[in-house]
């Protein structure tokens, strides 16, 4: 793999080669003894510290690197709701998960190998998911008599031997940035900041990190405030060149590169993916983009970024509650934009009437729904699944909607473009249901060459279409594609095309208004027909055996942790089967035939079964639901264990 191509964390996959372009600080290797280099296959590393030691920033660019170096990665960022958190405390412990690779992974790991904890407080939230013999980094300038007590300790976990069965590594973080930052001229506290570039310039030795792109990018970020820059460089390469001084870190590791097929390669987020795939669509369905939101967590990272394209035709639009920015999208349609409202399940309850609207006025509309832990408020910052029956059924009367839902961060791309494929085919609104785990995860993506894109083009009514009695035309706004059950598309102001919208109900075909019972039952179930005449592709199946009897089923972001648990299953000698549901509403036409090949059918949710429900109602089959609402992703681990426990059942069964 060659490194850094462009500004954007661009790799070319299209070879083998392991050059670290930048791998070291200019001060670095001037006439020492090169340390010995350990070679591993993985690693996963945790830094952890205060919502404002930046140790999302911190991961976000040993990340950057790790892409950039051509590793495959996974990432979990954990972080508390608040602006800034009590400092000191657990529950303002904010966490950077990396699991990175020379082989193709999907989680960021069920446990770390390597933990920098910056305080008392990191160190404790974390310590019960180390395994032995973990690694552990901590600022020890923070464990204070103070910061011990503040969090429960009665005594120094550093001194009092409860850290004997990992490899500690006391490293005064604080006073060794200080004292790398004592000619900058910087204040105290302002030097102090720059601890976590310390930090990262150490790990970045650690597992031979490139370093370029982590000093560009501070200069970028700080250029106008060039002393400030500096001054986190130079702590960085002081991180790095400590590494290689001190004894406590006798060995560096290194991770190859992972082999991927050729391509242009990035590292890229789910809200990120999301937002291009959103641009992508427009510009294949020649269509402007209109987003109509209202901040959310932990969707805004979509409307910030909408917001800098405007060189595409993207218009943003931020409104002052989540009523009118879906109001405004459903009008950017009704104008011929394609309408984009994003939010989270608190702002979807309160979409739900125009939501409904759109069905009725039958006008293609993404509802980009990024889920989170409820209800209510609930978990704003943490993951969870339990939108699913929301976007179901969530709106008054029978007010069908086609649900799409990606599996990993990359795939968030492909799913914007699928569901602006079903909205402007069907005309009819879309959820788009991703959740905080994709949104803020990454992993590398294959950025796609154009003409690999689908073509989205629509054609808008341009003239009257239906002949009425005396001959003459007029324009019927309900008259349908007899495939798709589509209604015209007639732009507003298209003379000819004047036609009424509206909540009420309307006549089939003349689209007036109408209150006649056979006209609305019909209407109904015609819209109903509609949804469920969605080409989706069948069901792609992960059998390889062909004698699996156990089926494992997910949908949305529990794919990793599903897949990952399926491999050590099979690496056991199990027989399992494995699909994964990117079609909600409509489900693949061969679901039910799949779900009846099993004997065993293991639904995996962060939910308490909603799928589960869905499958049992539809196809009553005995679908067995495996929940957890913690607002973590799965453990594969412990997905492997349901696993075994279900092909262990099915095989005593047998033997009876």
């Amino acid at each position: 793999m060659t490194s850094q191509v462009d500004q954007s964390e661009a790799v070319d996959g299209s070879d083998g080669s392991e050059g670290r372009p930048g791998s070291a600080p200019p001060s670095a290797r001037q006439g020492r003894p090169v340390k010995p280099t350990r070679r591993l296959d993985r690693v996963i590393i945790r830094f952890a510290g205060d919502s404002g030691d930046g140790m999302q920033l911190t991961g976000d660019r040993f990340t950057s690197e790790t892409a950039s170096f051509g590793n495959d990665l996974s990432t979990l960022p954990n972080f508390p709701a608040e602006i800034r958190a009590p400092a000191g405390t657990l529950p303002g412990v904010s966490s950077f998960q990396l699991h990175f690779a020379d082989h193709d992974i999907l989680t960021p790991g069920d446990a770390p190998n390597v933990l920098v904890a910056m305080n008392p407080a990191a160190l404790k939230a974390n310590l019960p998911d180390l395994p032995h013999g973990a690694e552990i980094i901590v600022n020890t300038d923070e464990f204070t008599k103070r910061a011990l007590a503040k969090v429960g300790y009665a005594a120094d976990p550093l001194g009092d031997g409860s850290l004997d069965a990992f490899r500690l590594h006391r490293v005064p973080l604080t006073t060794l940035t200080l004292e790398a930052l004592k000619d900058s001229g910087l204040a105290r506290k302002d030097a102090e900041r720059a601890k976590n570039m310390f930090a990262l310039g150490l790990l970045s030795w650690m597992y031979h990190r490139p370093t370029r792109g982590t000093e560009d990018f501070l200069r970028q970020k700080f250029a106008r405030k060039p002393d400030i820059a500096e001054a986190n460089i130079t702590a960085f390469r002081a991180g790095w060149n400590f590494g290689e001084t001190t004894e406590d870190f006798a060995v560096s590791y290194e991770i190859p590169p992972a082999r991927v097929p050729a391509g242009t390669y990035r590292n890229i987020s789910g809200n990120l993916a999301l937002s291009y795939g959103l641009i992508a669509a427009a510009e294949r369905a020649a269509l402007p983009l209109f987003l109509g939101s209202y901040p959310i967590t932990p969707a805004s990272d979509i409307l910030h970024e909408l917001s800098k394209h405007k060189n595409f035709g993207v218009r943003t639009f931020q409104a002052e509650d989540e009523i009118a920015g879906i109001g405004a999208a459903l009008g950017a349609a009704f104008g011929g934009a394609l309408g984009v409202t994003t939010t989270s399940g608190p702002g979807v309850a309160l979409k739900s009437e125009t939501i409904g609207l759109a069905v009725s006025l039958e006008l293609p509309l993404l509802v980009v729904d990024i889920q989170r832990g409820g209800p209510s408020t609930g978990l704003p910052t943490k993951t969870e699944q339990a939108d699913l029956l929301q976007a179901m059924f969530g709106r008054n009367g029978e007010a069908p909607v086609p649900i799409v839902a990606p599996a990993t961060p990359a795939e968030c791309f492909t799913a914007a473009l699928e569901a602006a494929r079903i909205a402007l085919t069907y005309r009819t609104p879309v959820f788009l249901l991703s959740d905080g785990y994709l949104a803020n995860g990454s992993e590398p993506w294959r950025i796609p060459a154009v003409d690999e894109l689908p073509d989205l083009s629509v054609e808008f009514a341009t003239e009257p279409n239906h002949e009425l009695e005396d001959g003459s035309r007029a324009f019927w706004p309900y008259k349908r594609d007899p495939q798709t059950l589509a209604r015209p598309w007639a732009v507003p102001g298209t003379p000819g095309l004047e036609h009424r919208i509206g909540g009420i109900e309307k006549q089939d075909g003349t689209g007036n208004i109408s209150y006649d019972p056979a006209n609305h039952d019909f209407m109904v179930r015609t819209r109903q027909a509609k949804v469920d005449g969605i080409a989706v592709p069948p069901l792609e199946v992960d059998d390889p055996t062909g004698d699996a009897r156990v089926l494992v089923l997910g949908w949305g972001s529990t794919y990793g942790p599903i897949t990952a648990a399926v491999r050590r299953v099979r690496a056991d000698g199990g027989r399992v089967a494995q699909a994964h549901l990117r079609h909600l509403n409509p489900f693949p036409a061969d679901l039910g035939t799949v779900l009846k090949r099993y004997e065993r059918v293991i639904v995996p949710e962060m939910n308490l079964g909603q799928l589960a429900m869905l499958l049992r109602a539809k196809y009553l089959v005995d679908a067995q639901s495996y929940n957890q609402v913690r607002g973590l992703p799965f453990k594969a681990a412990q997905l492997a264990d349901v696993l075994h426990a279900a092909i262990g059942t099915l095989d005593a069964e047998e033997t009876r």
